[in-house]
This record gives C-alpha cells, sequence and structure tokens, in this order.
C-alpha cells in the first residue's frame, strides 16, 4: 500500500476528505492529491502523521509496533492526543472506573445480553 493510499484509508476512517486532511495539516492546495504520483517530502510526513496522532513512520507503513501494542489500550483509543499505548498502572485505573461505571449503569449489559 502506498503512503497516499494508507492516507486516503486513514482520513476514512477519521471521517475525513482528503481535503480536510490536507487543510488540517497545513499544506499546499491538494498537497496529498500529487502523492499519488510523487513522494511527499518528510516535513509534509510530518504534518499529515500530526493529524492522525501517529509518527510519520507509522504513517507510511514503515513502523506498526503491531507487536508491541496488540492487545494492548492506545492512548488514540480514548481519543486523546498522545501516541502509544496507556501505562499498566492507567490501565488498572481505567478498569477499575469502568467496572464502577458498569455497576452503577446495569442496563448497559441487558443492552448488551438483548443483542
Amino acid at each position: 500500500m502506498t503512503t497516499f493510499e494508507r492516507i486516503k484509508k486513514l482520513a476514512k476512517e477519521h471521517g475525513m476528505t482528503l481535503n480536510e486532511v490536507n487543510d488540517k495539516a497545513n499544506l499546499g492546495t491538494r498537497s496529498i492529491y500529487r502523492w499519488k504520483y510523487t513522494e511527499p517530502s518528510y516535513n509534509s510526513l510530518k504534518k499529515v502523521a500530526r493529524v492522525f496522532n501517529m509518527t510519520p513512520d507509522e504513517l507510511t507503513g514503515a513502523s506498526t509496533d503491531k507487536d508491541k501494542t496488540e492487545g494492548k489500550i492506545q492512548w488514540k483509543d480514548l481519543d486523546m492526543p498522545y501516541g502509544g499505548t496507556v501505562p499498566d498502572e492507567l490501565k488498572d485505573y481505567y478498569k477499575a472506573m469502568a467496572e464502577q461505571y458498569i455497576k452503577q449503569h446495569p442496563e448497559i449489559l441487558k443492552k448488551r445480553d438483548d443483542k
């Protein structure tokens, strides 16, 4: 998959158009569309990577870190703009908080079981 295709896929996953990504990254007019035929500069990749809260290497597919993050809570899972995984001590806190929420709202489990 090319960098252009990755960005297009990420934009769709984030409910954005390529023009919106282009604007949020403060790139020149239709810059991302030109990447269909040319390689982007590293500085441009950094700007687009910031839009998706990832590194340029993750954006290009050079590094996915899937082995390190498989099954772990990511900051982006919590809509937080940080990269990487949530530390284990915070994960325990989130788990306890979720368990308390479910105790206070048992109807959530009923809705799930009714499906």
